[in-house]
């Protein structure tokens, strides 16, 4: 589901203008779409097989980094 720039930053504890530069780029890879809503903007994947992808990569990650712990 869309989530802003804010909310993404606090989640991982990064400043918003570092999120927002990086998912400009990921938009300009056309692997992300963004919606305005007032003044934040809101991003989700392209489409679904982008989606299938990033849920894919993220459980890689996790799986390494349970692996160190």
């Amino acid at each position: 589901e869309p989530i802003c720039v804010q909310d993404i930053a606090a989640s991982l504890d990064l400043s918003p203008p570092l999120v927002s530069h990086h998912l400009r780029l990921l938009r300009a890879a056309r692997l992300l779409r963004s919606e305005r809503r007032g003044k934040r903007v809101f991003y989700s994947a392209a489409d679904e097989h982008i989606r299938t992808v990033l849920a894919d990569m993220v459980s890689h990650v996790k799986e390494d980094y349970e692996a160190e712990h």
